[in-house]
Parts: structure tokens; C-alpha cells; sequence
């Protein structure tokens, strides 16, 4: 689920194969229309498909000229980010 608070988003729950697609395109309209903060506090599980979800995310706001910051990332997709040498690529904050 994605909560929009103005230019704050905010991930809730599992960021895994099974819930991403649900939030791939409303996603991208989001971070396209404005700088944002994407606060992932309260998501409780990743694996691989997080970080595809979030690169998704970051391409999109890059190209439509927005800034997207990433913070309160767990611990886990930062590891998955080190894993596959995408921590630079994604502007993970904790």
C-alpha cells in the first residue's frame, strides 16, 4: 500500500514478488509528478522484487527531472541492494 502525505510516500507491509505489481504503475505516476520522500518504516518483508520495484521508481522520477530520496530503509534491501551492486544506483537512506 502506498500513502501519500504531500511530497511524502510511504511503503506499508510486504515489498515481495507477490505485492509489487500492485504498486508498479501507480508508483511511477507519483514520483513522477513531484520531488519525493519515500519512507519505508513499515514495510515488513523484501526480497528481489523490492529492489526492481524502487530502481523502477528511481528511473521513472529521474527521467520526468524529479528528485526521489529513499529513507528508513530495512536492513534486508539495503543487503539485497549491497548483493547486487545496486546500492549506489538507489538513494537508500536508514
Amino acid at each position: 500500500m502506498i500513502r501519500e502525505d504531500g511530497p511524502r510516500l510511504a511503503l506499508e507491509g510486504p515489498l515481495t514478488l507477490a505485492t509489487v505489481a500492485g504498486l508498479v504503475e501507480d508508483g511511477r505516476s507519483l514520483v513522477a509528478s513531484a520531488d519525493r520522500l519515500l519512507d519505508l518504516a513499515a514495510v515488513t518483508q523484501v526480497d528481489s522484487a523490492a529492489l526492481a520495484l524502487l530502481l523502477s521508481w528511481v528511473r521513472a522520477a529521474r527521467s520526468a527531472g524529479r528528485q526521489l530520496t529513499i529513507v528508513h530503509a530495512p536492513a534486508p534491501l539495503v543487503s539485497l541492494a549491497s548483493l547486487y551492486d545496486v546500492d549506489t544506483i538507489l538513494p537508500l537512506g536508514r
